[in-house]
């Protein structure tokens, strides 16, 4: 094969050279053929790539196809509604609706309506007309210790981060979120200046790293929260348990991501890696973790404190409402996250086959809070390829009140799904820290989209809501959604996911679908009592028994 491809240069070498008598054929047999045929020579003598030292330069081709071969799929082969992790029909809505384009679409639905799985919501032969000027439904989020509850739209900003997003995106959410009237979460990233400079409302993430709120140990500082936490914008702070993306998974912050002013804004040290933990180091079972809400309460001046979660073990959730319990100290809202939830960055197999999916894990959350006779004090939020107004009404009759979004306001930001999160090299100016690249991104004009996107969304999910006969989405319940479960059956959703009665699992004759989680779970501990635990403050020490 080398003998081969060296005649055959030689050959080409010595006709061109022939045709090349004039000036400007000299220039492009130098600038061409010789760069060429460098790479080629390099190949056959290379031992890193056997396709490239066995096939020289024509073995390159295949790299050239895996980089163009995202970028063809989605624009040329990929149809409307088999792309991931967001279909192209979602993606267009989205666009459109930012834009204050139009939005309909001609011809009939192109989703197939009879696979298993298609989901329909039912309409009413009492349907009622939407007042063009109908207020946006609002959900008060605030129990009986909250002294400043908060009144949130039903589709808000989910947690991205400054330092996963630019300052530039940050900006243009926080804007968008201050002219629609709808809470942006900061991320576990803390509260930056970009989140605070155009005033909307803020929910604080406090993750296991404790950024913005942690002394020089990493520990968590009661006082740096107290600065941050009662300032106006914040309007409620979330403990990150675990996000849908990676649960039981720790964050890391390379070194060379950590700059000067995201040092600053995390309180560590600049150019260092920091790893976030996959546990909070401030307590270590479900009582200390009552206790910590109460202190955060306590130190916020009383604005609502929540956690977010994926579930993952249903035992330490039923655990933690056995503290609720016990304490009487009660969040004022619980955040789910679905195992499909995204990220900038984590391992497949996270991603892939870690946590419960998002359909799941709101029936479990609001089925068991309804069991332990808590729901009525604590709102749930869902956080999870949350897209269109079917999506926020879907997720409302599975039992949560309201709903964030993170990638449907990246689309509307203008994110165009290169999947190079992870790179930072996002063309669009939205995942990264480059600052030529972020530079595109115009704040004024992606502000302005997100608050349309939002607007629309919230009006298509109110169409929906009067299409179903109904004035308010909180009347929207499992016996309004359909679902195809084979190909001749149908079943309603409150059929699929049978709820439970209100105090049903605070007596010992509790349903027997949770017996084995019930009799597994303590609030003295998260781990489930068939494992011998020993929980107390600096050390978990967990044998099999």
């Amino acid at each position: 094969m080398r003998a081969d491809f060296v005649r055959a240069i030689t050959i080409i070498w010595l006709s061109l050279l022939a045709l090349s008598i004039t000036w400007p054929g000299m220039l492009w047999f130098a600038v061409i053929l010789v760069p060429l045929t460098a790479v080629g020579f390099y190949d056959m003598y290379q031992t890193k790539h056997a396709l490239w030292r066995t096939f020289p330069l024509i073995g390159r081709g295949r790299w050239v196809m895996e980089f163009l071969r995202p970028f063809l799929r989605q624009y040329f082969f990929e149809s409307e509604t088999d792309g991931v992790p967001i279909n192209r029909m979602n993606r267009s809505v989205i666009y459109q609706r930012a834009k204050g384009q139009q939005d309909t679409i001609p011809y009939g639905t192109k989703v197939d309506t009879q696979r298993v799985g298609y989901e329909w919501i039912g309409h009413s032969m009492a349907a009622i007309h939407l007042d063009e000027n109908a207020i946006e439904p609002r959900v008060k989020i605030g129990g009986q210790a909250c002294k400043q509850p908060y009144e949130a739209s039903i589709f808000n900003v989910s947690a991205m981060s400054f330092g996963s997003l630019s300052a530039n995106a940050i900006l243009a959410l926080n804007k968008g979120a201050k002219l629609g009237g709808f809470y942006h979460n900061t991320g576990e990233g803390s509260v930056s200046p970009y989140h605070l400079q155009h005033g909307g409302d803020l929910v604080w993430q406090i993750g296991t790293g404790y950024f913005g709120c942690r002394d020089v140990r990493g520990k968590f500082s009661a006082e740096r929260f107290t600065e941050t936490a009662t300032k106006f914008n914040i309007k409620m702070i979330e403990i990150k348990l675990s996000q849908g993306a990676k649960p039981g998974h720790g964050g890391i912050l390379p070194a060379d991501k950590n700059t000067l002013e995201i040092a600053q804004i995390r309180h560590v040290e600049p150019a260092t890696r920091v790893d976030s933990p996959p546990a909070h180091s401030v307590f270590k079972t479900p009582l200390e973790m009552m206790d910590f809400i109460q202190q955060l309460r306590d130190l916020s001046g009383g604005k609502p404190i929540g956690f977010k979660l994926a579930v993952g073990r249903k035992s330490e959730f039923i655990a933690l409402c056995k503290a609720m319990v016990e304490t009487n100290i009660k969040p004022d809202f619980i955040t789910v996250d679905g195992g499909e939830g995204g990220t900038g960055a984590a391992p497949l197999e996270y991603s892939n086959s870690v946590g419960m999916p998002l359909r799941e894990a709101i029936v479990f959350i609001t089925d068991v809070l309804t069991g332990f006779n808590l729901r009525k004090e604590i709102k749930v939020i869902a956080s999870g390829k949350v897209f269109t107004g079917f999506d926020i009404v879907k997720n409302l009759s599975l039992g949560a009140d309201l709903c964030n979004s993170a990638r449907g306001m990246m689309v509307a930001l203008g994110c165009v799904q290169s999947l190079v999160c992870n790179t930072n090299e996002c063309p669009t100016g939205i995942a990264t820290q480059d600052p030529i690249l972020a530079a595109g991104l115009v704040v004024n004009d992606k502000a302005t989209r997100i608050a349309r996107y939002q607007k629309e969304t919230v009006r298509a999910t109110m169409d929906l809501v009067a299409s179903a006969g109904l004035r308010d989405p909180n009347q929207i319940t499992r016996s309004h959604i359909y679902r195809r479960v084979s190909e001749t059956k149908i079943k309603r959703l409150d059929q699929i996911y049978i709820g439970l009665v209100q105090g049903s699992l605070l007596g010992d004759d509790y349903p027997e679908r949770f017996a084995h989680e019930m009799k597994e779970s303590s609030s003295k501990c998260f781990m489930p009592t068939n494992f011998v635990v020993q929980c107390y403050s600096g050390l978990e020490e967990v044998t099999e028994s």
